[in-house]
């Protein structure tokens, strides 16, 4: 092991797609022909606009072998999204991910994890807080909207987030229904992002509780897209010792330098590379099109391996 991390470049994962790491080509959604596998993906469930039938479809019509879907703090999108990979001969990886941290000034930290059981009642349990924090949290962040004139309807918010859990891309939708802000990235850099005055942060989530919450679903927990996390290589050195199974590497913006760098961290510490293009559907965030990053087919068997053992 070496004395220090290596030279990765500064936190990425920004809306504003303008941090070092990541790569101009994929922020235009140019030069990326289709790879088999993405194992990061999101439905209707959470704050994608595809039902998890049509992402299946999706990614299948663009030559997809292996999918995972990864909604926000749910799992109810997944027996949808099987049934429909079954009947494509898609293989789907069953997944979830967690929002942890960002608490006092701290990057959030996100966790994915794969191969869980559904039926663990721990971890439906840890959802169902999950679900709850975010309906209150909205209703926090509606209420800062409208006492600086800038109203949104609740109704319209939790319709726009239909059968799933609702978050901050629904309101900022909702905003700009209404004339407030022309695109999304308006919308969080003038209202809902960190410092803005619309932002109300999470209710605290240690890391560590959502590690444990994987592990104890029988499934593989993986830092998701470490570069918007700050200090890499002290994050992984935190939740390696609770049981993180595996990074990603190949995120959807991620350029082939911070690749190899964030592979380099991986194998020092015996972390699975995975990897996907956060996709959220189709032209809904630059950088982020299905089967975009180069996820190797070895991720996911060994992904499986650490899940069954």
């Amino acid at each position: 092991m070496s004395d220090g991390p290596p030279s990765l470049p500064g936190p990425g994962g920004s809306r504003s797609g303008r941090s070092a790491g990541l790569d101009p080509r994929a922020q235009r959604g140019e030069g990326q022909p289709p790879n088999p596998v993405d194992l990061h993906t999101h439905s209707i469930h959470s704050d994608g606009t595809l039902a998890p039938a049509a992402l299946v479809q999706e990614a299948a019509q663009r030559g997809l072998r292996v999918l995972g879907l990864t909604d926000h703090d749910t799992l109810d999108g997944l027996a949808e999204a099987e049934g429909e990979a079954d009947r494509l001969g898609l293989e789907l990886v069953p997944g979830v991910e967690l929002s942890t941290g960002g608490q006092g000034g701290e990057p959030e930290i996100h966790l994915l994890g794969y191969f869980v059981d559904r039926e663990d009642p721990e971890l439906r349990a840890g959802l169902t807080g999950f679900a709850g924090a975010r309906i209150d949290r909205m209703g926090l962040i509606l209420e800062r909207l409208a006492s600086i004139g800038v109203p949104v309807e609740p109704e319209r918010v939790r319709r726009l987030a239909g059968p799933g859990t609702v978050g901050r891309p629904h309101i900022a939708r909702a905003l700009i229904e209404r004339g407030h802000v022309a695109d999304m990235r308006e919308a969080f850099d003038r209202y809902l992002a960190s410092g803005r005055p619309g932002f109300v942060p999470r209710p605290k989530v240690e890391p560590e509780r959502g590690v444990a919450l994987i592990r104890a679903a029988g499934g593989v927990a993986v830092l998701a897209h470490p570069l918007g996390t700050g200090e890499v290589e002290a994050v992984v050195a935190r939740l390696v010792r609770v049981g993180l199974g595996g990074m990603e590497v190949y995120y959807g913006e991620y350029d082939e330098r911070a690749r190899a760098e964030l592979g380099a961290v991986a194998a020092r510490w015996g972390l699975i590379p995975t990897g996907g293009s956060d996709f959220h559907g189709p032209g809904v965030k630059a950088g982020r099109e299905l089967g975009g990053p180069p996820v190797p087919a070895t991720s996911v068997a060994r992904l499986r391996a650490a899940a069954r053992a």
